[in-house]
């Protein structure tokens, strides 16, 4: 996928090495080092299982949230994730992918982001899954937008969306930011993995 394949890229233009395993490979592998890593990023679906495996010292984050930071701004992502709460049975909630593709069986955007908000809220909301490069225009008739990491859009393209959402008295955020709060299902724990990824540089 183009967000990891983009991470990877950036650790070795750094002179760092990237070490690549399946989650269920992950503890083995850590146990195998000499050195902890410096950060472990994982797929958002993963990070349930991949919290529960990485050591509290060493930090944590997401591909999505890294996304997060360097198209868009985490805190509003962070504040965004948080309406969660705030959703009510029947509320819109978009989901918001910058790019077209098949849509699996399984899809993320269109089924287990909201069977994800059904499990975690108790209810069901209306979430309605938007693709491609066109945005919404009625986005003030939404409660909230679950946007996608924006791997295909460009900083500008993805901080004007965000400023789009705030113009219209939407709270945003991304998949990823999203799924590791709906994951964990606790606001402290997803409060430290947004610590702990901090200080990861903002490009």
């Amino acid at each position: 996928m183009l967000p990891q394949v983009q991470t990877i890229r950036d650790t070795l233009d750094n002179d760092a090495a990237a070490f690549v395993v399946k989650e269920r490979e992950l503890s083995a592998m850590l146990s195998t080092l000499n050195k902890k890593p410096d950060v472990v990023v994982t797929d958002s679906q993963a990070i349930l299982k991949v919290s529960a495996d990485v050591p509290r010292d060493i930090r944590l984050t997401t591909f999505s949230i890294l996304f997060a930071r360097q198209k868009g701004d985490l805190s509003i992502a962070a504040q965004g994730a948080a309406e969660i709460d705030n959703l009510k049975p029947g509320d819109r909630v978009l989901i918001a992918e910058a790019c077209t593709h098949h849509a699996l069986e399984d899809d993320i955007g269109r089924v287990k982001i909201p069977r994800w908000l059904r499990q975690y809220l108790g209810f069901d909301v209306k979430a309605e899954a938007y693709a491609g490069r066109d945005y919404p225009e009625n986005l003030s008739e939404y409660k909230l937008i679950i946007h996608c990491g924006g791997c295909m859009l460009t900083r500008r393209e993805m901080m004007s969306r965000i400023q789009k959402a705030h113009q219209a008295g939407v709270a945003i955020t991304n998949y990823g930011v999203a799924i590791s709060f709906l994951q964990v299902l606790s606001d402290a724990l997803l409060n430290h993995s947004l610590q702990r990824s901090w200080h990861l540089k903002k490009r």
